[in-house]
């Protein structure tokens, strides 16, 4: 079942991907090539999570994680993971799945931040930071999260990343319920085929995003694509 709260009148049910986003403006800081990172994808530590920062890092190839929890770092993989739409993998149990879950975008975007951020699953590196900045990217229109309710109305998996042009940026998922964030990453899916996304950057392609269709791409081709991807509005290259 899909949801997606937002109206502009009584009539016309308005999805978040046709939202028109705030524009941030210009950054203060020069960003670095993506081609000077490291062998880990790390490119350069600083700068800010202002969101003319973050918008201006995602148009140019490069994400922000924190190194060591305290210092602020941008990556840029090599390779990059992507999952083409059309190479998504759903299997029959999780067709079977998305019949236990509402699906419904953008309506508690800092509690779907939050459940990715807890400090009990292993690897974690969500900071009070980065959910105070990713929620006024949401509020600008900029972020976006998808989320998944059982019967009882409880929030029990979800996605979230940010959206520009055509691309949209993956950036961490959880599950309380089995395959509720797989239910949300096809719902995801679903969402930019039918609003004219079709770049799904997920950074890192790990053993679990594989089995559900993540190739890897050089990151002179993910640049390429992204370069399209942020046109305004720019056509799939192929």
């Amino acid at each position: 079942m899909l949801a997606i709260p937002r109206r502009d009148d009584d009539q016309d049910i308005v999805h978040p991907f046709q939202r028109r986003p705030i524009d941030p403006g210009p950054t203060p800081w020069s960003l670095p090539d993506p081609g000077l990172a490291d062998a880990e994808g790390l490119v350069a530590v600083g700068a800010d999570l202002e969101p003319a920062t973050l918008v201006a890092a995602y148009r140019s190839a490069l994400f922000p994680m924190p190194l060591r929890r305290r210092v602020l770092g941008w990556w840029s993989p090599d390779p990059r993971g992507i999952l083409p739409l059309d190479a998504l993998v759903v299997s029959r149990s999780l067709r079977r799945s998305r019949r236990r879950f509402e699906v419904r975008f953008d309506t508690c975007f800092v509690d779907v931040m939050t459940a990715c951020a807890d400090p009990h699953r292993p690897h974690g590196w969500i900071t009070p930071a980065f959910v105070a900045a990713y929620a006024e990217l949401h509020r600008r229109g900029f972020a976006h999260s998808v989320e998944c309710f059982d019967e009882a109305g409880d929030l029990v998996g979800g996605l979230y990343g940010v959206r520009i042009g055509a691309l949209f940026a993956g950036e961490s998922m959880f599950h309380r319920a089995t395959d509720a964030s797989k239910v949300a990453l096809v719902a995801l899916v679903e969402a930019m085929k039918a609003h004219g996304l079709w770049l799904l950057d997920v950074q890192w392609a790990t053993d679990h995003l594989r089995s559900l269709g993540v190739i890897e791409i050089p990151r002179t081709r993910y640049q390429e694509l992204l370069a399209a991807a942020v046109a305004e509005p720019g056509s799939h290259p192929g």
